[in-house]
């Protein structure tokens, strides 16, 4: 689901019209608390810019994203003791909000959050798939 930035949610935090619980601002990037977490420490990246998809990042907008997110990780394992960790996004129509994020959050054992599996014939070989990828990537 893209959106025209005007309208976006996520763009409307960048430009303070929506308050939200900061925890990191720079000139790419805006990083606050999920208002719907996961478990408690949920923190989404969004970069300024209204974009949808990862691919459609600059390089400085995905380094930043993803040093950022290490930088989470760090601060959320010292802080909450987690089992372990998710960093997770959603592109194109599974991006519910149309701008792109990235979620950081601690997990534990037992939390609740998984994966779910659909009921689709299963994949061709694995070896074959990744052939072909590779083919793709030069």
């Amino acid at each position: 689901m893209m959106c025209k930035a005007e309208t976006c949610i996520f763009c409307q935090v960048v430009r303070g019209e929506i308050d939200v619980v900061k925890v990191y601002e720079d000139d790419l990037l805006i990083c606050f608390m999920d208002i719907e977490p996961i478990n408690e420490g949920h923190i989404l990246i969004v970069p300024k810019r209204h974009v949808l998809d990862g691919d459609a990042l600059t390089d400085d907008e995905a380094w930043g994203i993803m040093d950022m997110s290490r930088r989470l990780v760090r601060v959320l394992r010292e802080r909450y003791k987690p089992h372990g960790y998710s960093m997770m996004q959603n592109g194109g129509v599974f991006n519910d909000i149309g701008h792109y994020h990235m979620h950081v959050f601690p997990r534990y054992k037992g939390d609740g959050f998984g994966w779910t599996y659909g009921e689709i014939e299963k994949p061709r070989a694995v070896e074959v798939v990744g052939k072909e990828i590779r083919l793709l990537l030069g």
